[in-house]
């Protein structure tokens, strides 16, 4: 059972690097496309809402994974 859990543990943190990088390259695409002067704007919001997903995601699995000091 201990397996299980260091092993659900580590698989976390691999998709929790996973979606920091994905939020990282989202920010820097956005950063990118506002540079242009022919921006579309539906694209860019868009791929800000993908951003801030990403970030719900990298929170709610950062809360999962710090353990319950209540416990």
């Amino acid at each position: 059972m201990t397996a299980s859990i260091e092993t659900n543990i580590f698989s976390g943190r691999v998709r929790l690097k996973e979606l920091r990088v994905a939020h990282r390259d989202l920010d820097s695409t956005i950063a990118e496309l506002n540079k242009n002067l022919h921006i579309d704007q539906i694209r860019i919001t868009r791929l800000k809402k993908r951003k801030l997903a990403l970030k719900d995601m990298i929170m709610r699995l950062e809360s999962e994974l710090i353990p319950n000091l209540n416990a």
